[in-house]
C-alpha cells in the first residue's frame, strides 16, 4: 500500500509489511539528466516496437549529446535510424528495424548496406528470449526460434545444445545484459511505477529487467492512487523497483504512436523520410528539429500540425 497523501515534490510513504513504514523516492528528472547518466561504450535498450511507443525525446536528448560507440539493443524503428544518422551506435542488436507503415528505416538501411554499424540480426523471438535471459540472470535459453533459418548463417557465434533429457537440438540463445533501458509508457508515478494503456506492452517489461539502469518517459507523472482509477492493476507492468529515474515528456514518443493518447504521426514520418534522400533537406531537418531542446522541438511540431489544419 502507498500513502500518496504527502505534497508533489516530498518523499512518500509505503507500508512494507514485515518492515513498517519506508521512505519511497521521487524519482523524477529531465532528459537532459537521464543523458547525463549514460556513458560512451554502453549497451542501451530502447523499448517500443518499429514506430510505436518509442522514447523519442530521450533518443533526441542522446542525438544532442557526446555519446557515441553505443550498441543499441531494440526492436528498431527511427530511433535506431536517427541514431545511426548521428554517428552514435557501433553495433545494432534488432529483431528488425521498420517504421511499420514505411518498411525500412532509411538512415539504418544505409548505415548497413555501407558496414558503418556491425549488427547482429535475430529472429524476433530470439531476442525476446535474450532479454528474458538476461532478466533472470541466465547465461542462455534454449529455443527452437532460428532453427533451419540464416539466423544461425549470419550469426555464426550462435551455438545449439542437446535436450539433456532427450535428443532434440536447441538454439542456445545468449542472455543480452543491457547497461540501461530507455523506454515510453503512458503514465508512472513519481516513483517509477508505469503504465501501459494501448492494445500491447510489447517487451517494454523485458528491456528493464535485463538492464543494470531503467529510464522511464511517460505522457503524465501521476499521483498513485489515480494509475489504478480507471485502469486495471494488470497495466502496470514495470514495477518502481526497477526504474532510476523518470521523465515528465508529454508527446515524448512522437513521430511515433502512443495510442490511446495519440497516433503516429503519418505525415512527420514521411517528411523524416523524405529529408533523407537528400544531404540538404537533411540537414534542414536536422537544425528545425533535432539540433534544438525538446521544448523547440515539440512547439515546431505543433506549427506543422497548426498549418496544416488550417
Amino acid at each position: 500500500m502507498f500513502d500518496t497523501r504527502g505534497p508533489e515534490g516530498t518523499k512518500a510513504r509505503g507500508r512494507d509489511v514485515e518492515e513498517g513504514w519506508i521512505e519511497l523516492s521521487d524519482k523524477r528528472m529531465s532528459e537532459k539528466e537521464v543523458v547525463s547518466r549514460l556513458r560512451s561504450g554502453m549497451t542501451i535498450g530502447i523499448g517500443g516496437w518499429g514506430s510505436r511507443r518509442k522514447p523519442m525525446s530521450l533518443v533526441r536528448e542522446i542525438l544532442r549529446s557526446d555519446l557515441d560507440d553505443l550498441t543499441v539493443v531494440s526492436y528498431g524503428g527511427p530511433d535506431v535510424g536517427l541514431l545511426c544518422a548521428a554517428g552514435k551506435v557501433r553495433k545494432v542488436i534488432f529483431g528488425f528495424v521498420s517504421l511499420d507503415s514505411i518498411p525500412l528505416d532509411p538512415h539504418f538501411r544505409a548505415a548497413r548496406q555501407s558496414g558503418r554499424v556491425e549488427v547482429a540480426e535475430y529472429d524476433e523471438g530470439m531476442l525476446q528470449w535474450g532479454l528474458y535471459a538476461a532478466g533472470i540472470r541466465l547465461p542462455y535459453l534454449p529455443t527452437r526460434a532460428g532453427l533451419g533459418s540464416d539466423v544461425m548463417r549470419v550469426n555464426p557465434g550462435l551455438r545449439t545444445v542437446t535436450d539433456p533429457y532427450g535428443d532434440e537440438t536447441l538454439v542456445a540463445m545468449p542472455a543480452l545484459p543491457l547497461d540501461a533501458a530507455l523506454v515510453h509508457m503512458n503514465r508512472a508515478d513519481m516513483h517509477g511505477n508505469a503504465q501501459y494503456l494501448g492494445p500491447d506492452l510489447y517487451f517494454d517489461d523485458l528491456f528493464c529487467m535485463a538492464a543494470d539502469q531503467v529510464y522511464v518517459s511517460c505522457e503524465r507523472v501521476v499521483p498513485t492512487a489515480e494509475l489504478t482509477a480507471d485502469a486495471h492493476p494488470s497495466t502496470i507492468r514495470i514495477p518502481r523497483l526497477l526504474v532510476s529515474g523518470v521523465v515528465a515528456a508529454p508527446g515524448g514518443a512522437h513521430f511515433t504512436s502512443c495510442v490511446p493518447d495519440y497516433d503516429r504521426d503519418e505525415a512527420f514520418q514521411r517528411e523524416y523520410v523524405g529529408a533523407a534522400k537528400d544531404p540538404e533537406r537533411w540537414q534542414a531537418f536536422v537544425d528545425r528539429y533535432l539540433a534544438v531542446p525538446e521544448a523547440e522541438y515539440q512547439r515546431a511540431v505543433r506549427g506543422e500540425r497548426e498549418e496544416a489544419s488550417a
